[in-house]
């Protein structure tokens, strides 16, 4: 009477174990079935396209500060090579992003009981030219602007480099998104 008990449940158990190896054998499989979209990327057909190129952005701004330019450039370069797969040539290219930081200016916001300002907003603004020499219906040439605020206790040399990685993070965005991105 007691092996009658036991053999049900060495049934079941070796069940478990035959259904254990079908559903691990069976997980790469279904998952490769299972499509996927990324939203950092670009809308480009690779077949059409294979090279940019991406001039210098001049500071044509009132106010200018020297190491924003080459954080702007290097920052837009590394976003076109991490997310997409076109090579940056000179010259001759599918497509082209030239333009100039055209803004760089500092206005107080937020005014405290004393009538001063509490809060300063650092603002850039970037003009971008984006020549599509494949299809031209694609071109934008459009200005782009962000901008970060912060505390006027603090001096803006103290802060500046951290705002303008924060900024120029943002500007390249706006800027992949509105020409490579296609969104």
């Amino acid at each position: 009477m007691k092996t009658t008990s036991l053999q049900p449940y060495r049934l079941r158990r070796s069940n478990r174990t035959i259904l254990w190896i079908v559903a691990c054998l069976l997980t790469p499989v279904l998952s490769a079935c299972i499509p996927s979209y990324k939203l950092n990327g670009s809308a480009l057909n690779y077949d059409i396209y294979k090279t940019i190129d991406i001039t210098e952005f001049p500071i044509r701004a009132a106010l200018v500060y020297p190491p924003l330019q080459q954080t702007f450039e290097n920052k837009l370069l590394d976003a076109v090579t991490r997310q997409t797969r076109l090579q940056e040539i000179d010259g001759n290219s599918d497509l082209e992003m030239t333009g100039e930081i055209t803004g760089y200016s500092l206005s107080p916001q937020s005014v405290g009981e004393d009538a001063y300002a509490t809060e300063t907003r650092l603002t850039i603004t970037v003009r971008v030219k984006y020549t599509d020499n494949k299809n031209p219906a694609n071109n934008v040439d459009q200005s782009f602007s962000a901008y970060r605020q912060f505390s006027s206790s603090l001096m803006l040399t103290d802060v500046q480099d951290d705002l303008c990685n924060e900024i120029c993070d943002e500007l390249v965005d706006l800027i992949f998104n509105a020409t490579l991105g296609n969104w």
